[in-house]
């Protein structure tokens, strides 16, 4: 059972995660790897411990709920390495990782079922972290998230610096997940100490080129003529994005905790992000 009082720690405290710290209600420490780092976590209020510092890591997981948010890299998972010695210490370990674990489902439904294709390098890396940490602790909580976006990084900063683009894949669909939705998510699985693996992301999976199309409406501006992908000077990790397709369910999160987006499609979430803008 959670506690008002349980300790929140954070390894790589970034976007989702800084949000989750803003809902919890006890003591909240996050890792740095450098005094910039530290300095801004500091001023979120946060408690902070560096990565190196492994007496540290022991003595503020101890009883705490643990989320690791820092991506794999080429040799593996940094939290892992860093924290994966004392996860049995930990109140409750929760991992996040993509939704792209799935690979190409051909526009198909994506399931905590499903078994895992991962088509690119950093997704295969993804299920690495997720094998190794469910080696170190078999109730160690998964969460797949899809794309993410949010106040400070949605659509409407690539309208505004002339970057976003209408690529033209049809039959192309993605589903996405605002981040406010993800912090209460993951809010409501940490208190409701279930276990498992669980995919976070809104109702409606949509093609890309309808999220700036309807940033650039929002923002009273003409959508501008779409590019077919063919046409598209991609780079390889866009083009590894567009290689798959499909639409993920959060069914199973909803029936275990009660959840419910806020922002059930992108049209919710960037009315809700540009609101915040002008305020």
């Amino acid at each position: 059972m959670t506690e008002a009082s349980d300790k929140l720690f954070l390894f790589g405290p970034g976007y989702v995660a800084k949000a989750l710290a803003g809902l919890w209600r006890g003591e909240v420490i996050g890792t740095y790897r450098s005094e910039e780092s530290r300095k801004r976590i500091e001023a979120l209020g946060l408690s902070a411990v560096s990565v190196e510092d492994f007496v540290g890591l022991k003595v503020f997981m101890e009883h705490a709920h643990v989320v690791i948010s820092a991506a794999p890299t080429d040799v593996g998972c940094p939290g892992l390495a860093a924290i994966g010695p004392y996860a049995m210490t930990a109140k409750s370990v929760t991992y996040l990782s993509t939704t792209g674990v799935y690979g190409d489902l051909g526009g198909g439904w994506a399931f905590e079922w499903t078994p895992v294709a991962p088509g690119s390098a950093r997704a295969k890396r993804r299920v690495a972290a997720e094998d190794g940490w469910l080696s170190v602790r078999s109730d160690v909580r998964i969460v797949r998230l899809p794309g993410i976006y949010g106040p400070g990084r949605s659509p409407f900063d690539r309208v505004r610096d002339g970057r976003a683009r209408q690529i033209i894949k049809p039959g192309q669909v993605f589903s996405r997940a605002h981040r406010d939705d993800i912090a209460r998510g993951l809010l409501a699985l940490i208190k409701s100490d279930t276990k498992g693996v669980f995919n976070l992301c809104d109702e409606e999976a949509a093609p890309p080129q309808d999220v700036p199309a309807y940033a650039y409406e929002l923002l009273g501006l003409d959508v501008p003529p779409g590019v077919p992908i063919e046409q598209a000077d991609l780079s390889d990790m866009a083009r590894s994005f567009y290689a798959e397709c499909k639409r993920v369910s959060n069914a199973k999160l909803k029936a275990a905790t009660g959840w419910r987006p806020v922002y059930p499609t992108y049209r919710e979430g960037l009315r809700a992000v540009l609101a915040a803008e002008q305020d």
